[in-house]
């Protein structure tokens, strides 16, 4: 097992887990749950047969950042910002 980079974070405050993926600005937005958030990238579960694009930005507490995806299994995707 690898160290990681950064130490996790967990989402704090009145902000929740929901986060938002923007894609573009005539795509509409998929609502996600954070799993995991950390200073480095974040971990994200989409529902049903949706396929994310492989660079878009994720709106969260309101924060955006830029992200890509890094792996996918299952409805779980690991991003990097």
């Amino acid at each position: 097992m690898h160290p990681r980079r950064f130490a996790r974070m967990r989402p704090s405050g009145r902000r929740g887990n929901a986060g938002k993926v923007i894609a573009g600005p005539k795509t509409p937005v998929i609502d996600c749950p954070i799993i995991d958030y950390a200073a480095g990238g974040a971990c994200i579960e989409v529902g049903g047969r949706v396929v994310l694009p492989p660079r878009f930005e994720l709106l969260f507490g309101g924060t955006r950042k830029k992200c890509r995806v890094v792996w996918t299994k299952g409805r779980r995707s690991g991003l990097s910002f």
